[in-house]
């Protein structure tokens, strides 16, 4: 299989938790601009590559895009016919209007950017929507048969309490969503929030609530139905994300747009992310993976997925025993943070939660 990830940048307002790259619309005539450039570099990409299994369309916040502008990007995306057809979208900026051209495109799933239902948390992260536009956007896109839902869910936010944590997933689950992804918040370089950690005006959740509330994420998402596929996304239904599985099996994905990532052909692509430069030449580096780098970043992805490491995948594949290659992972069994279940190597229910010791090992 083979992804297509399209970057928007435009947002109406910055989330303080946000590192991605991102900023504020400057008007129609400069998205304009970006979106023929990125139309250029999809197109250069077509000649070589015309079929793609799916579409993600991620940012910033692509339903930002006013009608028009949406209507050119998803036009220029036209030349494809995926299996799965995704857009991100922020209740605000969305309208009716917008769910019926996505709909007439092809697009076939909808990441919703959430994060909590607790308006004061909300205001914190900076997030514009009401519960009343989610509701309104939820129904909107099941009315166009647009069912297939994902909602992204922060949580461990500063002074959050377990008791308001349970309110967002009992509120989530009776929206009848069939897919989540769900993050404790990190605080990342060059934020709002790190600019504020840094002095003393920002309060991190401690390790031990963050456990228990990861614990409670696990725990109400599987009595609800949900299938705990990867560290951090439930699926019901069979509705696990065909794209994500991309990044996570190492397969292709062509990354278009500022900023955006590739692996295409055992090599790495990486565009500009300053505008200016992006529009001139999309391309700012190419690095070929050697066979050791592409061997550790497939342990490692598949070792985020619940499923865990085939081991007679990894001797037909590798030609070689896993503890061989990693011996250091003999360690992580004896800490529980690892098990050998049908003969595949998995993370514990401790190592979900400190997954990252392990895959260091990989890097």
């Amino acid at each position: 299989m083979r992804g297509l990830y399209v970057h928007i940048p435009f947002c109406d307002a910055i989330c303080h938790y946000c590192d991605f790259v991102k900023h504020v619309s400057k008007g129609h005539d400069h998205n304009m601009r970006y979106l023929e450039a990125l139309k250029k570099e999809i197109q250069s990409y077509y000649k070589k590559y015309p079929q793609v299994d799916t579409i993600y369309i991620g940012g910033g916040t692509p339903s930002a895009l006013n009608h028009d502008e949406l209507t050119f990007l998803l036009e220029a995306l036209s030349i494809y016919q995926p299996t799965e057809y995704t857009i991100e979208v922020n209740p605000e900026s969305y309208d009716h209007k917008k769910g019926i051209l996505m709909k007439a495109y092809g697009v076939n799933r909808v990441s919703l950017g959430v994060q909590t239902f607790n308006q004061k948390h909300l205001e914190r992260l900076n997030r514009k929507h009401t519960n009343t536009m989610v509701f309104d956007t939820i129904a909107s896109f099941k009315s166009l048969g647009i069912t297939n839902l994902n909602v992204d869910l922060i949580y461990a936010l500063e002074h959050q309490t377990v008791e308001e944590l349970q309110h967002d997933i009992d509120t989530l689950i009776s929206l009848d969503i069939p897919h989540v992804s769900a993050y404790s918040l990190i605080i990342e370089e060059k934020t709002f929030f790190s600019h504020q950690l840094k002095r003393n005006k920002f309060v991190k959740t401690d390790e031990d609530t963050e456990a228990t509330m990861y614990d409670l994420v696990m725990d109400r998402f599987k009595d609800a139905g949900y299938d705990h596929y990867e560290i951090s996304n439930f699926s019901r239904d069979g509705k696990t994300s065909l794209h994500n599985t991309l990044y996570w099996t190492l397969q292709e994905y062509i990354g278009v747009g500022l900023g955006a990532h590739g692996f295409i052909d055992n090599t790495r692509t990486y565009n500009h992310k300053a505008m200016s430069k992006y529009i001139v030449d999309p391309l700012k580096e190419v690095i070929e993976q050697d066979e050791a780098t592409l061997r550790n970043d497939h342990l490692l992805f598949k070792l985020r997925m619940t499923q865990g490491i085939d081991l007679n995948m990894v001797k037909s594949k590798y030609n070689d025993d896993i503890f061989n290659l990693y011996p250091s992972l003999l360690r992580f069994i004896d800490d529980g943070l690892l098990v050998i279940e049908d003969n595949h190597l998995k993370l514990t229910r401790r190592g979900l939660q400190l997954g990252n010791l392990v895959f260091m090992v990989f890097i």
